[in-house]
């Protein structure tokens, strides 16, 4: 991107704005990451105390309980997508009595990880149900808590316990599927805007962007606001690149599953040694 944000600003005289340009880039990604774990933090939490509920519940489940664990460790295997010495080099020079040899091209591995990240969100999904269950038992755990307690207890009080907790579904619901959406937007967002494709052949290399600006003759008949509008257009497309693009929702996909994997272990430490005591 300040490759080619170095010419545009050459061309206003405005090169003293590169360094800052620069700076502000990586500003910017620090203060959106900052933010992103911020908004994941509390969902991580909750994920492992539904986790940890779900699989108690589902103790003569094993293919459940199997499915609970795959889901709950899914973005350990997207942070090893993205680690190339052991995801792209192992696959794409894999080494066979001693001669490298290549399983997949990077094409194809781009392809694989796409594939992959939608069938991490899908599993994700079709686990939801149980997570759910589990936050809903809470209300009979609380209510078992509340008779265990001395003195006399009003219905209302534990009415009013089972029904705050029923209420509060909705929330539970959205701190889960947050992660998931976010996820599988940023995961569709970069095959489209990155130009990947889901098949696993050769993909035709990035093209650059033809230039929108008005370098010719402009018309009578359009106006100082369609030549400003012509050339903001132009200057975008120059600089939101395909490459930039992949370097951006790349990112995000990696932050996001960094701080759902570190969340939710330190959910499930909390919740299994601290929580009780």
């Amino acid at each position: 991107m300040t490759q080619n944000l170095e010419p545009l600003l050459k061309m206003q005289g405005w090169d003293w704005v590169l360094p800052l340009a620069k700076l502000a880039i990586r500003v910017g990604l620090a203060v959106v990451g900052s933010m992103l774990g911020a908004f994941l933090t509390f969902p991580g939490l909750r994920l492992a105390q539904t986790h940890r509920d779900a699989l108690t519940m589902s103790e003569d489940q094993p293919m459940l309980q199997f499915l609970l664990h795959t889901s709950f460790l899914s973005p350990l295997f997207v942070l090893w997508l993205w680690t190339k010495p052991i995801a792209r080099d192992f696959l794409h020079q894999a080494p066979f009595g001693g001669t490298p040899y290549s399983l997949l091209s990077d094409a194809a591995f781009d392809s694989l990880r796409l594939w992959v990240l939608v069938a991490l969100c899908l599993l994700r999904l079709a686990v939801t149900r149980p997570h759910l269950q589990a936050y809903l038992c809470l209300a009979k755990a609380r209510v078992e808590q509340l008779r265990r307690e001395a003195g006399r207890i009003e219905a209302r009080e534990i009415q009013r316990r089972v029904v705050r907790v029923y209420c509060y579904v909705t929330v539970v619901s959205l701190q889960y599927l947050t992660p998931l959406i976010l996820t599988l937007n940023c995961t569709l967002l970069l095959k489209t805007l990155g130009g990947y494709s889901w098949g696993l052949g050769r993909v035709t290399p990035l093209s650059p962007a033809p230039s929108t600006g008005s370098d010719g003759p402009v018309g009578p008949w359009e106006d100082e606001a369609q030549q400003t509008a012509a050339r903001i257009a132009g200057a975008l497309s120059s600089l939101l690149t395909p490459l930039f693009l992949r370097g951006v929702l790349a990112f995000l996909i990696w932050w996001t599953a960094a701080c759902q994997l570190l969340s939710s272990l330190f959910g499930l430490y909390f919740h299994q040694h601290l929580a009780g005591s």
